[in-house]
């Protein structure tokens, strides 16, 4: 297979009780599983695709065949934003951000509780499923909402961090309360590694 489902890097209950054990399995195994499966069956069709990253794929849509476009969309935007997600995330994470993405935080949201607050806001207003990411713009960091699995990727922009708010990655444990979610997830929030991407994308 061209494309494979990434272990954890953790264990299922090491975010309780901020994300619960069930939600992380059926997250992880059910979900992000079936993304891969899908994305590498749009590959089988052809074959050339499994050559790319799944990065490259959502960075030119428009060159992947039009029967396989959408599957690609859809299943590769859910591979690559899953596995940014487990990622950026880790037990006893959380805190006040350091380092070169605490201090541009603090020069284009005024604080990071303003930016939290704006951010929270946004994934808040996201219609039905889709993403909260921080992004980087000429030279600015940017809070913007994807519908369903879209990536930053595909609009030219680099994902520095994102949480995901489909229903299956809260729903479990604060059933519709997606604020709840959202101001709980800064709890487990893996800043090294967004420190790392916030490199990438100046890059």
């Amino acid at each position: 297979m061209a494309f494979e489902l990434p272990p954890l890097p953790y264990d299922y209950a090491a975010l309780e009780p901020t994300i619960d054990e069930a939600t992380m399995k059926l997250h992880h195994d059910k979900h992000h599983a079936a993304y891969v499966a899908n994305l590498n069956g749009a590959v089988d069709k052809h074959p050339d695709l499994g050559k790319k990253t799944p990065e490259e794929l959502l960075q030119n849509l428009d060159s992947v065949p039009e029967d396989v476009r959408a599957v690609v969309r859809n299943n590769g935007g859910g591979h690559v934003n899953h596995t940014m997600f487990w990622q950026i995330m880790k037990p006893k994470g959380g805190g006040t951000p350091t380092g070169d993405i605490g201090s541009q935080i603090d020069t284009d949201f005024g604080s990071f509780e303003d930016f939290k607050k704006k951010f929270n806001e946004a994934a808040a207003k996201q219609f039905g499923s889709g993403w909260g990411w921080l992004v980087y713009k000429g030279g600015k960091l940017e809070i913007i909402t994807t519908p369903n699995q879209d990536n930053p990727l595909s609009q030219g922009l680099f994902p520095i961090l994102g949480n995901d708010v489909w229903e299956h990655a809260y729903y479990l444990k604060y059933n519709n309360r997606r604020p709840e979610y959202l101001a709980a997830w800064w709890d487990v929030v893996n800043w090294d590694e967004v420190n790392k991407r916030f490199t990438q994308a100046k890059k």
